[in-house]
């Protein structure tokens, strides 16, 4: 946090050495009306990073002249969390609250070298688990700098990252924000969320594929390959997406579970058109038996869910979240609802 808070002045006090110094008054009145007016300046488009599903939307960021770092954006979240839940998980409590997103965002978006820091405090609810606090959330899992990354944009349809990457499994994202349910999903409990590793992105036309290689479940152990091919047209998209370790680690935390040593696979179809979002999507998982590393009985999963939201009037909107999994056995297994 003192380096973002360093990185934050810098970037002010470049902002501020460069600003112009004002144009100087004009002689009399005639000459101030026949003076050209001075346009406004443009407001930036909301960026797509990091990206955001259902009813929100990013806002437009603040921008900043970085001299040789050239223009930054930078954005942020702010919300709280509160809920009840029944029939809810043992030593749980029924009633929870919590700071769901204090978070920052800052990026550089143009030119051959490109960047994306995101920093701050958050929380990830998840169907079938134990609620935790946001600080044991930031602790156990991906730290208060949860995603970090450098782009390299080879072409006009070619890029790099490097770094602590958003993973290419799955129909939701990491944080609440980023979805039209608050909550992640039964799915979602059997997928990766942040990836330490490269990956590489080609736009083909409609099509767009995506590579990578990476710890998998933030492992530190780098033996995961994950790759995605998106069909896009109009309202429509479909996604095929795969990944699995092609190797074995005994290593397991609360951010790495068993299933780093798994293998994922899903197929996602997505429409989008005014108001309506929907998302069905199937999953299969597979985690198999390994006694060197501890896993004493393998178990699969096979999953299927469907993800709908309406947005109304007046920035109101309802989502709908449909889902089922079953599973071959339950000691390898994340637990479910």
């Amino acid at each position: 946090m003192r380096l973002l808070l360093v990185l934050a002045i810098f970037i002010t006090t470049c902002a501020l050495a460069q600003t112009p110094s004002p144009a100087p008054a004009q002689p009399d009145a005639a000459a101030a009306q026949a003076a050209p007016a001075t346009p406004p300046p443009a407001v930036p488009a909301a960026l797509s990073t990091p990206a955001v599903t259902g009813p929100l939307s990013n806002l437009p960021p603040a921008m900043f002249d970085a001299g040789p770092f050239g223009n930054i954006a930078v954005n942020g979240i702010l919300d709280g969390l509160g809920m009840w839940t029944g029939n809810h998980v043992a030593g749980d409590k029924s009633a929870q609250a919590a700071l769901s997103n204090g978070q920052v965002f800052i990026q550089k978006t143009d030119g051959w070298f490109q960047f994306y820091l995101q920093a701050g405090a958050y929380n990830i609810p998840d169907l079938g688990v134990p609620f935790l606090s946001t600080e044991k959330t930031i602790s156990d899992l991906y730290g208060p700098v949860p995603v970090a990354f450098v782009k390299l944009q080879a072409s006009k349809n070619t890029s790099f990252l490097i770094g602590a990457l958003p993973t290419l499994i799955g129909a939701e994202y990491t944080f609440t924000f980023e979805n039209m349910n608050i909550s992640r999903g039964l799915l979602w409990n059997q997928e990766n969320a942040v990836n330490k590793g490269i990956q590489v992105n080609q736009t083909m036309g409609k099509y767009t594929a995506s590579l990578s290689w990476n710890d998998g479940f933030y492992s530190n152990r780098y033996s995961w390959l994950t790759g995605s091919l998106t069909y896009a047209n109009g309202p429509h998209s479909l996604s095929f997406v795969g990944g699995g370790n092609y190797g074995k680690t005994a290593f397991q935390n609360y951010a790495t579970p068993v299933q780093n040593n798994s293998s994922i696979y899903e197929v996602i179809y997505t429409y989008t058109k005014g108001s309506w979002i929907i998302q069905p999507y199937w999953q299969y998982t597979n985690v198999p038996t390994d006694l060197k590393i501890g896993i004493l009985k393998g178990a699969s999963t096979d999953g299927g869910a469907i993800l709908v939201s309406r947005a109304f009037k007046h920035g109101f909107s309802l989502p709908v979240r449909f889902e089922y999994i079953k599973s071959s056995g339950t000691s390898p297994i994340r637990p479910s609802i």
